[in-house]
């Protein structure tokens, strides 16, 4: 009789301590065993590969319930585990929006098994839920509360100090910002030049950026309220966050780690355009000088999909935002093989630091009693990202043709085995993902 359902054998698996040359063995979807593992049902050779802790993508956007034609929770889930990622959490600007009990209870159902891969949702702040976001924050497959003060539609736009603060003082759990100006922007609209989209980041100048963040700071202080500011775009705000660990975390996205607008724009125009926007080769320089000094938190792609014939409208009638939950570990293995950040940076920023500043429970780290979840790399593999590869529904990405060293090879979740050399399994198996904010009080 087997010891273990599933081992992974021959591999070095990134443990909390560093990398070893061990074998894991998985039993009931947790880690039982890391070492000498026994007999197993199932073995997978993982010889010649990596073995991370499941990468978690904390900000997608699978546009369903109401936007189905760019992307759904079935093909963008789908995206991300050929991508390697695990777990994802899943905006609320969908039609409607997902800001009621109700809102949750149907992404959740629509999620069940029709999802690759784990998953939790946000529940939108507006000016009318305010008041109940206490509540709302303590769904189970909630993964909180996001703002957005500026670049939003409707409802979801919380734009004013009042409102604001009221939002903040509703609940405890850390509250998701996207932190851009709204009344900088209305006022800058004269910036945009038609036909021209490398005019986008001259309207949603930095200062639209750093304004907000100063202002959120600020509230969330007299509020004592943990934020997590989104898509930070800027040097300016990275150092002010850096200031400001006790009470914001941050994020930042492998897109504005890697484009530059002087060769983005001219090269795929309103491809690149998204907000924040795609901004100088000396921002992208400052984003990985403050990655270096250890401030930002997290990665997220951002993953924000519209169609070819959307995007083929003339800037600025072109929607702002672009597919990534697919490319966000290539992109990211590329820049560890060119010296840009270590393996272990990377395994923080899209596993640990999730799991740390969201407080999930059994996920992020590669230890007995955790889920089984992993993605195995290829540090070495050298290919070309294709049209071909591609999941998303909106059937394109601003890196088709890169050429890239690194790659995803398997999909492990609850020691299922999703992805393998971009193969998917028969079933999707997704479940919600749980935080310790809701199971332990």
């Amino acid at each position: 009789m087997a010891n273990v359902e599933l081992k992974l054998r021959g591999g070095r698996v990134h443990l909390p301590s560093g990398p070893a040359e061990v074998d894991v063995g998985v039993s009931g979807g947790k880690i039982v065993a890391i070492g000498d593992v026994g007999d197993a049902g199932e073995t997978i050779d993982c010889a010649g590969l990596d073995v991370l802790p499941g990468v978690i993508d904390s900000q997608v956007h699978f546009r369903e319930p109401g936007l189905e034609y760019k992307e759904d929770l079935e093909s963008g889930s789908r995206s991300a585990v050929l991508g390697g990622v695990t777990a994802v959490f899943e905006m609320p600007n969908t039609k409607p929006n997902t800001d009621s009990a109700d809102a949750v209870a149907d992404k959740l159902a629509r999620a069940h098994h029709r999802m690759w891969c784990d998953h939790a949702f946000y529940v939108g702040a507006t000016n009318h839920n305010a008041e109940h976001l206490a509540e709302l924050e303590r769904l189970p497959g909630t993964a909180g509360v996001k703002i957005f003060m500026g670049a939003s539609t409707g409802d979801l736009l919380v734009s004013d100090d009042a409102n604001l603060a009221r939002v903040l003082a509703s609940g405890h759990r850390r509250v998701a910002i996207h932190a851009e100006d709204e009344f900088r922007m209305q006022e800058r609209l004269g910036a945009r030049v038609p036909g021209d989209p490398s005019s986008h980041p001259v309207w949603r100048d930095d200062e639209s950026a750093i304004l907000a963040t100063r202002r959120i700071l600020r509230l969330a202080r007299e509020a004592r309220r943990r934020i997590h500011v989104l898509h930070v775009t800027t040097p300016a705000e990275l150092e002010l966050l850096g200031q400001n660990k006790d009470i914001a975390t941050c994020e930042v996205t492998p897109q504005h780690l890697t484009l530059a607008g002087e060769e983005a724009y001219p090269a795929i125009g309103t491809y690149a355009q998204m907000n924040p926007p795609i901004r100088s080769g000396a921002h992208r320089d400052g984003l990985w000088h403050w990655l270096r000094q250890g401030v930002p938190d997290v990665l997220g792609s951002d993953h924000a999909p519209h169609t070819l014939e959307e995007k083929a409208k003339p800037y600025p009638d072109s929607p702002s935002g672009m597919p990534g939950v697919q490319t966000l570990l290539p992109l990211m293995l590329n820049h560890v093989a060119e010296g840009r950040l270590t393996l272990q940076r990377l395994i923080d920023l899209t596993s640990a630091g999730p799991q740390r500043i969201f407080g999930l429970v059994g996920k992020g780290r590669i230890v007995p009693g955790y889920d089984a979840d992993f993605t195995v790399v290829d540090l070495k593999a050298r290919w070309t990202v294709d049209a071909a590869w591609l999941a998303s529904r909106c059937g394109w990405s601003p890196f088709t043709g890169m050429e890239l060293t690194g790659r995803p090879v398997g999909t492990i979740i609850r020691g299922n085995r999703v992805m393998w050399e971009g193969q998917l399994a028969d079933q999707a198996i997704g479940e919600p993902v749980k935080f310790e904010a809701v199971e332990f009080g």
